[in-house]
């Protein structure tokens, strides 16, 4: 199949599972065409399969903001066009699957019809929480793909609350290359990070206000105030600044590393005893599982996807968003002792096995042949 992929291009956890799965559908012989603004993070080498076109958005006085989607839309017309691409595969509803069906509709008039596959990965459906007059465009959206998937099945009850959607909605997990998280190094330099009796925990994420920075820097302080540890603190975003204050405020300056975006999220999940993610909600948790898949235990909140993801006592542990108290608690019964923490360790990485690409990405596969096969019966 020759599939165009449209995402954004950035560290977070859609446009990394976009770019893993186009990767992955290369090498079972698909060809891929990625459609965005930029060439995506994780997206390191082109080749015969894989393919990237840069949308480009001119910059008019007449607008304030300039038009992406037009641009995008336009941009899939031509590709398309250019490159026989069979079928679409969008992630996010809107801009993307709104700009995608625009192009479906101008490729009509040549006689030309290209389905779109949809999938939900949370900001586009949580965004008309605070913002209503999006609904109709997102409702929109999702209604008129040929196909939509959610990456949970949280996410896909949320959808089904806030619209009036007339789409069946399938889950299909988000993903990892379990083969990318068996370290080819053997030593991987933990003592560069801790001394030998420290306990080093773990956070990655955009640093927006849903993660609930502050609770990470929290529950650390509580954490190392009886068991020695360091805090590695990875990405950017709005939240970074005040949280390199907190850092500050709480003495514990000399025990926090901020690495800002990082290209060796494996290295430093090789360092790690302990991941936290308090977020206020995730759709799915896609850093938890990475961090699972690299035998990190996690403590989290037991909001939106991440119950589905991260096992309670087994995996780690899930509590309420905000309850820093438990969930310092929980941080220590993991981390205070050997045995116990190795038992978690083990744990996590059995319970990421479920959510390996190879028994992921075939899911994707029938669905665009069903939905290829149903647009030729129509």
């Amino acid at each position: 199949m020759k599939i165009g992929i449209v995402c954004y291009p950035t560290f977070g956890g859609s446009g990394v599972v976009a770019t893993e799965l186009g990767l992955e559908l290369s090498k079972r012989g698909h060809e891929i065409h990625f459609i965005t603004y930029r060439q995506p993070v994780r997206l390191e080498l082109l080749s015969k399969n894989v393919h990237f076109h840069e949308v480009h958005v001119p910059e008019y006085p007449l607008f304030h903001y300039q038009p992406y989607e037009l641009a995008l839309s336009s941009k899939l017309v031509d590709m398309v066009k250019l490159h026989g691409i069979e079928l679409l595969h969008v992630h996010y509803a809107i801009p993307h699957a709104y700009a995608a069906y625009m192009a479906q509709q101008m490729l009509k008039d040549e006689n030309i019809y290209v389905p779109i596959v949809t999938t939900l990965h949370g900001t586009d459906i949580t965004l008309v929480g605070s913002h209503p007059f999006y609904k109709p465009a997102v409702t929109f959206s999702i209604n008129k793909s040929n196909a939509v998937t959610s990456v949970s099945e949280s996410l896909k009850q949320d959808t089904l609350r806030l619209f009036n959607i007339k789409n069946e909605i399938e889950v299909v997990p988000n993903f990892i290359d379990i083969e990318k998280h068996q370290p080819s190094f053997t030593d991987c330099q933990r003592s560069m990070m801790a001394t030998e009796d420290e306990r080093i925990i773990t956070h990655i994420s955009n640093f927006r206000e849903v993660k609930n920075i502050p609770d990470v820097i929290k529950i650390f302080y509580n954490v190392q105030r009886g068991i020695p540890s360091k805090l590695m603190m990875v990405g950017e975003g709005p939240e970074k600044e005040q949280a390199e204050i907190l850092v500050e405020e709480l003495g514990i300056s000399d025990k926090v590393v901020f690495f800002g975006n990082s290209n060796e999220i494996d290295r430093i999940l090789c360092f790690s005893d302990l991941f936290l993610l308090p977020s206020e909600t995730e759709s799915f948790g896609l850093a938890a599982l990475e961090a699972m898949a690299s035998s990190v235990p996690v403590i989290s909140s037991n909001s939106g996807g991440l119950p589905e993801v991260n096992k309670d006592g087994i995996s780690g542990y899930l509590s309420d968003v905000g309850d820093i108290k438990e969930m310092t608690q929980k941080a220590i019964a993991i981390l205070q002792d050997d045995q116990t923490l190795n038992t978690f360790k083990e744990n996590a990485k059995q319970q990421s096995l479920n959510f390996d690409l190879h028994a992921i990405v075939p899911k994707y596969e029938a669905i665009y042949e069903k939905t290829l096969s149903d647009c030729y019966v129509k």
